[in-house]
């Protein structure tokens, strides 16, 4: 049987499928480009084009697991993705792996609309639910700490679990390769709870400048994020900001452990391991 990774080059789908390789699994990759690297096996699919829907499965008929990533950045996903999960389903597939956002509860704008459909699916399902990425220091902040040794965000004082691509991968393989039925919605974060912060401060050290975290007011935020992103989705991200400052993702670190995933990877780690990518 084989398992279908959506976003299979992207920032967690590219560790699975390294993850899947190593393990001797058969998968297939789905990206816009329909590319992958060699040796493996790829084919176009794009979120917003329905007519490449069915083309993982007339790639490989044995299909019978999915990776799920939602489109970047789109804030009214369920009509885009359900029709995709019905086809699925229709396929053959038996479980589904759908990766969120830790507040993304169920029902919830964006991300939680997603998996109450699929929750009422009679399928295998797994939901991550992953903190922000160590990795965003690479992409939504290397401009401004590479030119003004500056991160910054709306969540003040407020404690972020940091999670790895790596870590987030790896609770993507273990729960789409496990032999026990699951159904599960699971909290994925790192190791240590750190502030915005903390975490300049550590980047800091490892550079050898200094790189400081400047506190946007959420209206300050808004506008930075709008330049990137839609203002619906933009809207998304401040608030998960403001709910960071509230001590929301540090209540869902001290969660009981059946409900966690907790990665191994620091975020010191990630800073040491990719430090050229922010030299001037």
């Amino acid at each position: 049987m084989t398992i279908l990774v959506l976003g299979g080059t992207g920032k967690t789908g590219g560790v699975l499928t390294k993850l899947l390789h190593e393990a001797g699994l058969p998968f297939l990759v789905a990206s816009r480009s329909g590319k992958a690297p060699e040796p493996y096996k790829a084919v176009t699919f794009d979120w917003f084009d329905p007519s490449t829907f069915e083309n993982p499965f007339k790639a490989d008929s044995n299909i019978d697991k999915v990776y799920l990533v939602l489109p970047v950045a789109q804030y009214d996903t369920l009509p885009v993705v359900a029709p995709f999960i019905d086809l699925a389903i229709s396929k053959g597939v038996k479980r589904i792996v759908l990766l969120t956002a830790l507040q993304g509860e169920p029902g919830s704008p964006a991300f939680g609309v997603v998996q109450s459909y699929l929750e009422a699916k009679d399928i295998e399902y797994a939901v991550l639910r992953p903190s922000w990425f160590s990795q965003n220091f690479a992409s939504l902040f290397i401009k401004s700490i590479r030119e003004n040794d500056e991160v910054f965000s709306a969540t003040g004082e407020g404690k972020i679990p940091w999670i790895s691509s790596e870590d987030v991968a790896q609770a993507a393989f273990d729960t789409l390769t496990t032999p026990e039925s699951i159904r599960k919605d699971l909290l994925v974060v790192g190791p240590e709870l750190l502030t915005y912060d903390e975490a300049a401060s550590i980047l800091s050290n490892v550079l050898g400048r200094t790189i400081k975290h400047k506190k946007h007011t959420p209206e300050e935020q808004m506008k930075a994020f709008s330049q990137v992103l839609t203002p619906e989705f933009s809207q998304v991200m401040v608030d998960m900001e403001v709910a960071v400052a509230q001590g929301l993702e540090e209540k869902y670190f001290k969660e009981p452990a059946s409900r966690l995933y907790v990665g191994k990877h620091r975020l010191e780690d990630y800073f040491k391991a990719n430090r050229d990518i922010w030299t001037k």
